[in-house]
């Protein structure tokens, strides 16, 4: 009868620790050295202190603690589902009404459960301009500074969840925002780059048609940063106050 050693050969990789090798012993007492893939994602980074998880609109979101930040852990997904097939199909103020839209890719509501909804810049600021508003955030919480996106710092695969990007681009997740490349709704009212790449708003303006935000491309360690069409449907992250 042949005894199984298992010998695991660490090697550390931002949040991921690869088993290599395995050693087998035969029965004839001799060691076989075998290869194996087998990987376990650890995770080295923690909820916020006395806020691990945020129960809005029906919904649980889990919380991360990255430096001095303390941000939801998943896209946001609030409001009522609107379809999207072209321009005019507009997120809009509903006078006042309080009632939020979003956008879910492709028009298929799944997307929103999975990646989180898709917000134009107004409709994510509930109509505030002021930079840090809390916009459709949790009571407590607020669409993040530009500045405040920038402290996150880079590179990009920190950000991305296990699983998204390819090559140079495949996330590592060391920070624990686990970024989804959940694509966007783009200003002619259609959906695309879906598993390509995915976008942030800042609640910055940056001129009269365009928001400051930032976005991670899916085969490069990239963290890119600069102007997004108002109109476009994009995802947020909410930070505490």
């Amino acid at each position: 009868m042949k005894k199984i050693i298992v010998t695991l050969v660490l090697v550390i990789s931002s949040t991921i620790i690869f088993a290599q090798t395995m050693v087998v012993k035969q029965s004839n007492g001799t060691y076989q050295e075998i290869a194996i893939t087998t990987a376990v994602e650890l995770s080295f980074y923690s909820p916020c202190v006395g806020t691990p998880t945020v129960s809005y609109s029906g919904q649980t979101y889990n919380t991360v603690q990255i430096g001095s930040q303390c941000w939801l852990k998943e896209n946001l997904n609030v409001g009522t589902y609107m379809p999207s097939t072209s321009a005019a199909d507009s997120q809009t103020y509903n006078g006042g009404d309080g009632v939020i839209q979003k956008y879910c890719y492709g028009n298929t509501e799944a997307n929103c459960t999975a990646n989180g909804g898709l917000y134009q810049w107004n409709e994510a600021m509930q109509y505030h301009g002021e930079s840090g508003s809390q916009g459709i955030c949790p009571s407590g919480w607020h669409i993040p500074t530009a500045s405040q996106l920038h402290a996150l710092g880079g590179p990009g695969n920190y950000l991305k969840a296990i699983g998204q990007g390819t090559g140079s681009g495949a996330g590592t997740n060391t920070s624990g925002f686990s970024a989804l490349l959940a694509g966007y709704r783009t200003e002619n009212g259609s959906f695309t780059q879906t598993s390509l790449y995915t976008f942030y708003w800042s609640s910055d303006v940056a001129d009269a048609t365009y928001a400051n935000g930032t976005y991670l491309p899916p085969s490069s360690d990239n963290f890119f940063w600069g102007g997004i069409l108002k109109t476009w449907g994009v995802s947020v992250r909410c930070l505490k106050n």
